[in-house]
């Protein structure tokens, strides 16, 4: 039956436990709080151990809440305190905090004791902590005669403090007379308990002010023991002082300072133990003597010592360990050493702990009939026992409450009524400490309240979530109900999600979830709603980021930052350097939508993000910017490994600001040859800060370095320091040795001479030597000074030297040079080339060939020959002319050329010559070659004169070129109708003699195309062309003159005159007004009237067109009157276009000559003519 009760209880619980989810949660509302009845509340209350000053007012706190207010009641040491019969004590009013007035009389030691307060309404009552108060103690020292402390030099020493025993303890330090706190270090410290202890004791030790100072904090005292004297005596003093009282006999040596192992001065023996609570700071202390001075070592047996909350105070003397718990229970032993030996000492510490909260009971609000239960669970070590008490009382005899049943530590209400209302205190207590908390229950029947606001309106961004409130409270817990708009239909579905707080969240609001929402809160008491509006805005966005900028230094740089919004929402944006506000400098720029940077710096360098902020959202983007320059100059340069021809350079590089050092450069100075100028030495990749540099001898060198990125170079480092390096021979010679004479019979010898670094040495020299080649000669030698030239003189003409420069100084010799060949002065060749002959390919190339000459005669390097070629004169004409020679150059030991470019038909000579360095030979005898004949150039002109009605007069000039003999011309024409086609092609045979022809038999009014060119045996030249018309028939001639002759002719033309008159009138008066009329714009774009076309078709003043048919005539294209066409004019000649001798243009470039021209290149008609128009074919211009 036991068991069964037991589980019975235990199930019973656990469903206590799970209805605690009911239990009703009171809303922070100010207002709803001052109308809801509540038990009372400890807000404030003094520290359970409270020390209070004897020389102030005792203040003790206990401050309480509740409906209705409560009122407060004091216990002092377990009896009630009746605060009205102690004029000394007052409470505060609306409070429970006590004021005891010691300040008035009153004494501090009177009121010691426990104090409780009660703060109680019609709800219940509330307890506070056992309020322990203790005034606090500064008591003196007591006297006492301190003898002198005489110490022998390498003993510990030890200066007890022993200080009294105050409330709360005093903090311990020593000092001397003049307030100085004593030096300590690993040899004299003071310990835990105050002492100062001395691992051994030094001759500087003495003195007579060793004071221990005692500060009680809480009366703000410092009391002072009695200066402590410490004598240190030394060995040598010692020794004279026990001599002085001996006799000779007597006298005995002092054992010197012996150096000792370490003994502990605290704590004493072998181990000790130590407890300390849970929570607290845990203090070892290991002190030792010794000589030398021993170093402590702390470790923990079977463990290590706590990560993170062990420190090392007092030179590593004591060992520190915050936050204690139950797993830092061990063994710690502390091990003293010096060079003699070691001491250890083990101290078994022991964590306890006073209770601790595991869960503390927290008020339950239900409403009649729920369930409920209250917990209190705390843990310690040893474990402490729990105990409630019932508004203050032990529950054990509390008044009766049949919904009440305590199991351990657990209350558990069922079916509470409005009678169960009472305040709770849990206890949980064992030998170092208690708990104390309050819990109410408070048992309310209310009808439902929506405590948010009406209509309160909402805004969010689209696609984030949505939190509609709806605070509410009412007892029993109401129901909450949501809707959307004033009628619609109850939000059900995974779209939304119902917080037990009445919250509706959104997780997703989109566009449409924009409107009125509806919250309906019920219970059995009654029901209430309220609305609240939503709005759903669009997202700010960044649609264009800053950018990722490498920029160099002194450069300027923007950063983009373009947003789109909502339009009803007003961002505003910021820019951020490295997360912190932009530096305050003129040169960043905030536009718009940009950040610029002018004359950018190094401190510019960095993340810099654009934050856009609206009421509703933010967003924000980030891009680096990299300032990017020259490298800082390398530098602390230092010399190495010095040798005669190395040494060892090495260099600390510079800044690389932000762009890889690529490689460095080694220039190097000569001080000594060339001081002020810097030469390339070698250079190494960006990663490397040492190099090996060959060295030259008799150099006194300084290196720089120059570091190199992809920006550009950085200044030279500071030059190292000099180096010279020990003389030597030359370990080269002169380079580019030369032998070439300038005389006949001298040889030139020269060379480039060494630079100064080269010379390895002082009194730099050279050592010419020659001999003549393929001759069995001893070298000539001679020494020169640093020169690079020499001449031998009375040499045989052009034959070859062997040649050799040696550099040498005041050390010796450079090594053996090479030999070189030279050639003595060369003179003019002596012979002509042999057996010259001409071979004639055609009438303008020409083959010539010729024997070399013997190389014996040429005295010197042969260069080639030259062909002298001239024209003697044609073999069509006798006449000379002014000869003019040309010249051909063929290098080498060639033997035969070819001659271009000759003229057909004509009689040529030349000559060849040989070529050396010094000048041309003589020439060959001349050869004389003729060309043949050529095809001719074309007739020098063709004109054509005497135009009838059937027949025309063709004259010529004969070729101006006619290489050749002149056989025959051959003429050809055809005639060209009103559509520029050509008719048949008739060719005609003339002799050469002839200069003239007269064609009869053509067609009358025709325009006729000739083509005329000569011919040689050879074949036919180039031809010219030219065109001309013969005239109208005579009848037709006489019909134009009579008609322009009648009168109603000349009526008509007056006519047609008058209306061009009223026409030019208009567009006079059209002008002055400032309009234009289109022939005006022609006229002021185009000054020249010759180009100002106008429309046949109509008649009228059209706008000017670029066709092909518009061509205007040029001025230089007039033919001339005696109709004579040249050669190069032919093209573009009137004839071309039908035009007549006579142009259609008025001197003074009138308006009537400027638009009375006809279509450029337009057919011949059958009534044209060569002559000027006549009337008609003026009238007929304008019709």
């Amino acid at each position: 039956m036991m068991k069964k009760s037991i589980s019975a209880s235990k199930a019973s619980l656990v469903l206590f436990l799970c209805q605690m989810i009911f239990a009703l949660d009171v809303p922070l509302d100010s207002k709803l709080l001052e109308e809801l009845s509540q038990p009372p509340t400890i807000t404030q209350q003094s520290p359970k151990d409270y020390i209070v000053d004897p020389r102030e007012n005792i203040v003790i706190q206990c401050e309480a809440k509740g409906k209705p207010p409560p009122s407060f009641s004091w216990t002092r040491n377990g009896t009630h305190f009746d605060i009205d019969k102690d004029a000394q004590v007052t409470m505060k009013p609306n409070s429970g905090t006590l004021v005891i007035n010691i300040m008035n009389g009153g004494k501090a030691e009177a009121y010691e004791g426990v104090y409780q307060c009660t703060a109680r309404n019609e709800r219940g009552a509330a307890i506070s902590n056992n309020i322990v108060i203790r005034p606090s103690r500064s008591p003196l020292w007591t006297k006492e005669k301190l003898e002198p402390n005489q110490v022998r030099e390498g003993d510990s020493l030890v200066l007890h403090c022993r200080p009294p025993v105050g409330l709360p303890p005093p903090i311990i330090f020593w000092m001397d007379n003049a307030f100085q706190r004593l030096p300590q270090s690993e040899r004299v410290s003071q310990g835990l308990n105050g002492d100062l202890y001395f691992s051994n004791v030094q001759p500087e030790d003495t003195r007579e002010d060793y004071i221990c100072y005692a500060r009680f904090n809480h009366t703000q005292t410092i009391q002072q023991k009695q200066p402590i004297s410490v004598k240190v005596f030394s060995m040598d003093s010692l020794n004279d002082t026990i001599a002085a009282n001996l006799s000779d006999t007597d006298i005995y040596g002092v054992k010197p300072v012996t150096e000792r192992q370490p003994i502990l001065l605290t704590p004493t023996g072998s181990t000790s133990t130590k407890v300390e609570l849970r929570g607290n700071v845990l203090l070892l202390e290991c002190i030792a003597a010794g000589l030398p001075t021993p170093v402590i070592r702390w470790i923990k047996e079977g463990g290590e010592l706590p990560a993170n909350r062990t420190f090392f105070e007092n030179f590593k003397k004591t060992l520190k360990i915050i936050d204690v718990s139950e797993a830092d229970s061990g063994n710690y032993k502390c091990i003293a050493r010096n060079i003699l030996g070691s001491a250890h000492h083990v101290i078994s510490v022991t964590v306890k702990a006073a209770p601790y909260w595991i869960t503390a009971p927290r008020n339950l609000v239900l409403s009649p009939g729920e369930d409920g239960t209250l917990i209190c669970r705390a843990n310690g070590n040893p474990k402490p026992n729990i105990s409630w008490l019932a508004n203050g009382v032990p529950i054990a005899i509390a008044p009766e409450d049949p919904s009440r049943k305590v199991d351990g530590d657990t209350i558990i209400f069922s079916h509470v009524q409005e009678r169960s209302s009472a305040v709770y205190q849990c206890n949980a207590s064992n030998e170092y400490g208690y708990l104390l908390a309050n819990a109410f229950v408070n048992v309310l029947a209310e009808p439902p309240r929506i405590l948010t606001p009406a209509n309160k309106l909402y805004q969010v961004i689209a696609d984030s979530p949505a939190l509609l409130d709806c605070a509410y409270f009412g007892s029993p817990k109401p129901e909450i109900e949501w809707f959307k708009g004033v009628k619609g239909s109850i939000l059900r579905g995974d779209e939304y999600v119902f917080h037990d707080n009445g919250t509706l969240e959104i997780p997703v609001a989109q566009k449409d979830s924009t409107g009125t929402y509806t919250c309906v809160a019920r219970n059995e008491l009654g029901k209430i709603q309220n609305e609240v509006r939503l709005e759903v805005k669009d997202p700010t966005m960044i649609i264009k980021q800053p950018e990722y900028k490498v920029i160099q230094r002194y450069g300027q740089v923007s950063f983009e930052c373009i947003i789109k919004h909502d339009f009803t929402l007003l961002p505003t944006v910021i820019w951020l350097k490295d997360n912190d506000e932009l530096p305050d400098d003129e040169r960043f720029l905030v536009g718009k939508d940009n950040l610029t940077i002018m004359n950018v710096t190094d401190k510019d360098d960095g993340t810099y993000t654009c934050i856009v902020n609206t009421t509703l959202d933010s967003v924000s983007a980030s891009a680096v910017l990299t300032v990017v320059a020259q490298p800082n100059p390398p530098f602390d340069l230092e010399l190495t490994g010095q040798l005669e021809r190395s040494v060892e350079l090495s260099w600390i590089p510079g800044d690389e600001n932000n762009s890889p050092i690529t490689n460095f450069v080694i220039e190097y100075e000569d001080g000594l040859h060339e001081p002020g100028v810097w030469h390339y030495q070698t250079e190494v990749p960006g990663t490397q800060t040492t190099v090996q540099l060959k060295l030259s001898p008799y150099v006194n060198y300084s290196f720089r370095v120059i570091a190199v990125n992809e920006i550009g170079r950085s200044q030279p480092s500071e030059p190292s320091e000099q180096y010279l390096t020990k003389s030597a021979n030359p370990d080269e010679n002169p380079s580019n040795v030369q032998g070439i004479g300038s005389e006949p019979d001298n040889l030139v010898i020269t060379w480039e001479s060494l630079k100064g670094f080269q010379s390895n040495g002082p009194g730099l020299q050279y050592k010419v030597s020659w001999r003549q080649k393929d001759v069995d000669d001893e070298w000539t030698s001679v020494i020169v000074a640093n020169v690079s030239k020499y001449i031998v003189s009375g040499t045989p003409t052009f034959v070859p030297y062997e040649i050799k420069v040696q550099a040498l100084n005041d050390l010796g010799y450079a090594p053996e040079p090479s030999e070189v060949i030279g050639h003595s002065g060369e003179d003019l060749p002596m012979v002509a080339p042999g057996n010259v002959q001409v071979h004639v390919i055609n009438s303008t190339l020409a083959k010539v060939h010729w024997d070399p000459v013997p190389l014996k005669t040429v005295r010197g390097h042969l260069q080639g020959y030259k062909v002298y070629y001239w024209k003697v004169q044609s073999l069509s004409r006798r006449s000379r002319r002014h000869v003019e020679k040309k010249i051909l150059t063929f290098r080498g030991n060639k033997t035969f050329g070819m001659l271009p470019g000759l003229e057909p038909f004509s009689s040529y000579k030349l000559n060849v010559r040989v070529v050396n360095g010094k000048g041309e030979g003589p020439a060959s005898p001349d050869k004389v070659f003729k060309t043949p004949e050529g095809v001719p150039s074309s007739p020098s002109f063709l004109k054509i004169t005497n135009p009838t009605l059937d027949s025309l007069t063709l004259e010529w000039g004969s070729p101006t070129h006619p290489n050749g003999v002149l056989t025959s011309y051959i003429l050809k024409f055809q005639p060209i109708n009103n559509t520029h086609e050509l008719g048949p092609l008739v060719e005609i045979r003339i002799p050469a003699n002839e200069s003239s022809l007269i064609l009869k038999n053509l067609n009358y009014s025709t325009r006729y195309k000739f083509y005329f060119n000569a011919q040689t045996s050879v074949g036919s030249g180039s031809q010219i062309t030219e065109e001309a018309v013969t005239i109208m028939d005579e009848a037709m001639a006489s019909r134009q003159v009579d008609i322009a002759t009648q009168g109603w002719f000349i009526g008509l033309m007056c006519a047609v005159a008058l209306l061009i008159l009223i026409l030019l009138i208009v567009c006079f008066i059209r002008r002055n007004k400032g309009g234009k009329y289109p022939v005006k714009e022609k006229e002021d774009a185009h000054a020249d009237p010759e180009i100002q076309p106008m429309k046949e078709d109509d008649g009228t003043f059209g706008e000017y067109s670029d066709a092909e048919d518009h061509k205007p005539l040029k001025k230089g294209s007039r033919t001339p009157s005696d109709r004579t066409v040249k050669k190069e004019d032919s093209d573009d000649s009137l004839v071309d276009y039908g035009e007549g001798v006579n142009g259609q243009f008025n001197e003074d470039g009138s308006f009537i000559g400027q638009y009375s021209g006809k279509k450029e290149k337009e057919p011949a008609e059958g009534n044209e003519s060569s002559e000027a128009p006549s009337p008609v074919n003026a009238m007929n211009s304008f019709v």
